[in-house]
């Protein structure tokens, strides 16, 4: 079976799978499907440079893979952790509290910039915050954004 692969796969057919594969991802959005048909491409490029097996050309096309994705996964995929949910908005927005936030109620703060399309929110806090006082964004929870105070 490897002779008869040997013989039958091309340079052309690991392009064509690639390109296939990268067409695939168009509708996928995965960057995963992407990194497969690179990877292909690649190994194509290569068997037209050196003919090698097809065992060789597979070992390749899967150690490409996964280089790919995990340069995929460690650095070009973007960090969202300091963001407040699926928007641009920083967690590092400041506002002044102008309904006293107490413990286990809810108090209403301003904001200087908008947050998620709105300057002002209700607010919870684990410690009392006085009115006038200026806080800090901690998490957002749906349509609850959590706060602290800045001393």
């Amino acid at each position: 079976m490897v002779e008869f692969l040997n013989e039958t796969i091309l340079w052309w057919h690991w392009i064509i799978f690639g390109l296939i594969l990268i067409i695939m991802e168009m509708s996928l959005g995965t960057f995963i499907v992407l990194s497969l048909g690179i990877s292909a491409i690649i190994v194509g490029l290569i068997d037209v440079l050196i003919n090698i097996s097809f065992t060789t050309q597979l070992l390749i096309w899967v150690i490409f893979s996964i280089l790919f994705i995990v340069i995929w996964f460690k650095w070009l995929r973007s960090d969202n952790s300091h963001e407040a949910g699926q928007s641009d908005y920083g967690l590092d927005v400041l506002g002044t509290v102008y309904e006293e936030v107490n413990l286990h109620t809810r108090g209403r703060v301003t904001f200087d910039s908008p947050v998620l399309g709105n300057s002002s929110w209700l607010v919870t806090s684990k410690k009392q915050i006085k009115k006038d006082q200026r806080v800090k964004i901690v998490q957002v929870n749906g349509q609850l954004i959590e706060v602290e105070s800045i001393k």
